[in-house]
């Protein structure tokens, strides 16, 4: 496998952010995660929002083959890989710190295969996340406090930091798909299990039992969410210069047998055709 890529660009960080169906996405804080940390945390993320009275937001996100780590006022959470649409309702105003996990962090976290917490979550304190009783209460006091605060932030975002310094070294399976998940998402070109079975030296049965136990996901799954990433930014791009683009060139470019095959596709798990995604109005 190739070496591990630097780190994503803002752009790509937000192929997975849908928004809402009005354009709106509540002010969102990104911290890359210490460089000691690189191989257990993507990065981490900590959205403010306030909305009038009544008023709600429903984001929707095609969330990435990771599990990630999520504190409220309310509640924490491990929360797995969610094969479709994800969605969550704001109102009011409120706050989240998270974390998203690098593939190799799932598993060791939840003391099971990433499978089982597929389309769902665990309360934190019924993982193996070390002392999560503590570090939710140090998060909750830290944000109650001003959660506006860049400080404040910064700090919620070290004491997950700090506990999950627990998983280090990580095992040399945990590397390995991580490099897979990675390899996926970077190269456009594999369009094919075949292709990432040839790649990585396992056969398909092989790369199927690990990702499931590690991942939770299919090799199948990883390259179509990355084509969907794909679709969803070259729509939003294309809305933000004011040209819709030639859907048929997208797909044929996106290895897809033809257009139709990529609305099915889009519309399957998002709900939307892309012609009505692209419509949607951007806040970007």
């Amino acid at each position: 496998m190739p070496e591990r890529p630097e780190e994503p660009s803002p752009d790509l960080v937000e192929r997975a952010h849908l928004m809402d169906a009005h354009g709106f996405s509540p002010p969102l804080h990104r911290y890359a995660a210490p460089a000691d940390l690189t191989e257990v945390i993507r990065r981490f993320w900590v959205p403010v929002w306030s909305l009038p009275p009544g008023e709600v937001s429903v984001q929707r996100v095609l969330q990435y083959p990771v599990c990630q780590v999520v504190v409220g006022p309310s509640y924490a959470r491990l929360v797995g890989p969610h094969t479709g649409l994800a969605t969550q309702e704001l109102r009011d105003s409120g706050w989240v710190v998270g974390a998203m996990l690098q593939p190799a962090a799932g598993e060791p976290l939840l003391g099971a295969p990433v499978a089982e917490l597929r389309d769902t979550h665990r309360d934190l304190t019924m993982t193996r996340f070390p002392a999560a009783d503590d570090v939710v209460a140090r998060i909750r006091d830290l944000m109650a406090g001003d959660p506006e605060s860049e400080d404040r932030r910064r700090e919620a975002v070290a004491v997950i930091a700090e506990a999950l310094r627990s998983l280090l070294p990580v095992d040399e399976e945990g590397v390995l798909v991580n490099r897979i998940v990675e390899f996926v998402e970077e190269h456009d070109d594999v369009l094919r299990v075949d292709q990432l079975s040839e790649r990585t030296g396992r056969s398909e049965r092989s790369l199927q039992r690990l990702l499931a136990r590690r991942v939770g996901l299919t090799p199948k799954w990883l390259i179509q969410r990355r084509r969907l990433h794909e679709v969803a930014g070259r729509l939003r791009a294309g809305a933000a210069t004011g040209r819709r683009g030639d859907l048929a060139r997208v797909a044929a470019e996106l290895g897809y047998t033809d257009q139709a095959h990529l609305s099915r596709d889009f519309r399957a798990v998002t709900g939307l055709s892309p012609g009505t995604f692209a419509a949607e109005p951007r806040s970007e």
